[in-house]
């Protein structure tokens, strides 16, 4: 059976860094998708399947932490690892508090590079049962109201559907990370956060 190759979004505005990152990331077996527009990058973390975004710090317009945050905001199950050139303790220290998993200091080891995006990977994944790495527009804006602590009622008028539409969506959500609950569910998409 052909092993699966994860996905690996990197930003960054510079294409040197771009060519660089998707020649060791590709070298590693990992399928990577460079971009230098955050916002591309944003449109396509909403649509595609991806195990790990990575992003440089220092951007014109909107930098790395910005990037960090608005990912947290729309996919906070996607794992995020910022890369500076410029990083000093209280940037990574601020990476972290915002929803990075990883701060990772230019020039940097490949190995050390391969290395931690695998354990990064294998941390933060998870799969349904039919081998669905995605959870469809819909259920991704559920899961992040039922973050928030709302009912089915609260969530419905949120996103603005049915009642019934919600139930649904919210029993795929809970199929895909294979809980019975939301106690368990807040666990599980919590712990991909931390």
């Amino acid at each position: 059976m052909k092993e699966k190759k994860h996905s690996v979004f990197f930003v960054d505005h510079e294409p040197a860094s771009r060519a660089t990152m998707a020649d060791i990331l590709g070298g590693a077996g990992f399928d990577v998708t460079c971009f230098a527009n955050t916002d591309v990058c944003l449109a396509e973390l909403e649509q595609s399947s991806c195990s790990l975004l990575i992003t440089a710090m220092e951007m014109p317009g909107m930098d790395g932490m910005m990037l960090l945050n608005r990912t947290m905001a729309i996919v906070p199950w996607i794992p995020v690892m910022v890369i500076s050139a410029k990083g000093d303790v209280p940037t990574a220290v601020r990476a972290i508090k915002f929803g990075a998993v990883d701060f990772l200091l230019k020039p940097f080891d490949t190995n050390v590079l391969i290395d931690k995006v695998r354990s990064i990977i294998s941390r933060y994944e998870f799969e349904s049962p039919n081998g669905s790495r995605n959870l469809t527009t819909t259920e991704k804006k559920v899961l992040k109201v039922i973050l928030d602590g709302r009912g089915n009622k609260g969530i419905a008028r949120k996103i603005g559907c049915a009642v019934r539409t919600v139930e649904f969506h919210r029993s795929n959500i809970y199929h895909k990370f294979r809980v019975d609950n939301v106690v368990e569910l807040t666990k599980k998409a919590m712990a991909m956060l931390i």
